[in-house]
């Protein structure tokens, strides 16, 4: 027994010395808890809880939580306090900081801009503070962060013509590419093919949430009618082999997030994730932490988790690494750079990937 917990413990060190990235991480499901009490106090509204785990009851997910919906829930609570620039300013940078010590070395946040306009922000306003947190964060922490812009299934067209098109005046200015959020299932991805047409030919690069909360056909619809280079989740692929060969056969990379898939209950449990079958069938998966707040998650432990519950190797973890920096929005110089570093640390640490 000790020396199994010996061993544990040897995997968990080499796994926390590892480079990593995130690139599906939502900003208003990353905020740190005392961060919110902080900002409830400084925009004078002082938050009523009896204690930590009341605030704690608020904005993480239960482990009985019974659908993308009701984990979805969590954020009502929080956004109320991030609708000044200040404030998702910070929580930009603290998402870096977070990031950092787990030493990601790049990380993508993604965000709805139409969800911080409360009190009068723009949209314009919204994405240059987060931008502007993003860029201090890289500064101070050395964890490169590019945002990615969020229009959300529940609103009007108009209203997410506006973000796509605002999001393009921020390109390759500290954002990388646009997605699609929201609930999936009552809203399909085909509704929103004239909006996206909009995105590519602004040239913005897109990825979408899609085989989460609903089948397989969303995953096909938005690579072949919306344009769509990655896909958030994926993980109900397996319900129509034609889009496993689909998202094959275009090298489409999935931004997985299991701890979040289980806890939504897009699958089962850990016995039917299908990240084992995805890689061995040559679909390029990286893995993410979603909400790091909701989740309660790092990307070290969603790594664990997945070592742990699914058979996981050590190469395995080094492969998903890897295709994670090589499927980035991230301009092509530093990208190369990128892959380059983490191969040569990858290989100095024993780890075929």
């Amino acid at each position: 027994m000790a020396l199994v917990k010996e061993q544990a413990a040897a995997v968990k060190a080499l796994l926390s010395q590892l480079p990593k990235v995130d690139l599906h991480v939502h900003l208003d499901g990353s905020v740190k808890p005392e961060t919110l009490i902080e900002l409830a106090k400084e925009q004078g509204e002082p938050m009523q809880l009896e204690s930590d785990a009341e605030l704690l009851a608020q904005m993480k997910v239960e482990d009985h939580c019974e659908s993308l919906k009701e984990y979805l829930d969590k954020f009502s609570f929080v956004l109320p306090y991030l609708q000044t620039g200040a404030a998702i300013e910070r929580v930009a940078f603290e998402v870096v900081e977070q990031a950092a010590k787990e030493n990601v070395r790049y990380i993508e946040v993604r965000f709805a801009p139409q969800l911080h306009r409360m009190q009068g922000l723009s949209n314009h306003e919204a994405i240059s503070h987060v931008i502007a947190g993003l860029k201090r964060g890289e500064q101070a922490f050395g964890t490169i962060a590019r945002a990615i812009i969020i229009c959300l299934r529940s609103h009007a067209e108009h209203l997410n013509i506006d973000v796509v098109e605002e999001a393009a005046r921020f390109y390759k200015r500290g954002v990388v590419a646009v997605d699609l959020a929201g609930d999936e299932a009552s809203f399909p991805a085909i509704k929103f093919r004239q909006l996206f047409e909009r995105a590519r030919q602004l040239g913005l690069p897109i990825t979408i949430h899609a085989g989460e909360a609903a089948g397989a056909e969303n995953v096909k619809v938005a690579i072949t009618e919306l344009g769509a280079t990655r896909i958030g989740h994926g993980v109900r692929m397996l319900e129509d082999p034609e889009v496993v060969g689909l998202v094959k056969e275009k090298q489409i990379p999935l931004e997985m997030c299991p701890l979040s898939n289980i806890q939504t209950k897009a699958v089962t449990g850990w016995g039917t994730y299908p990240i084992r079958r995805y890689m061995e069938e040559g679909i390029i998966v990286t893995v993410n932490t979603d909400n790091r707040t909701v989740s309660d998650t790092t990307i070290q432990k969603e790594y664990e988790l997945l070592m742990d519950h699914c058979g996981l190797s050590l190469d395995d973890i080094g492969t998903i690494i890897m295709n994670g920096i090589k499927a980035a929005f991230l301009e092509e110089t530093k990208k190369l750079e990128l892959i380059a570093s983490f191969s040569a640390e990858l290989h100095a640490r024993g780890i075929q990937a």
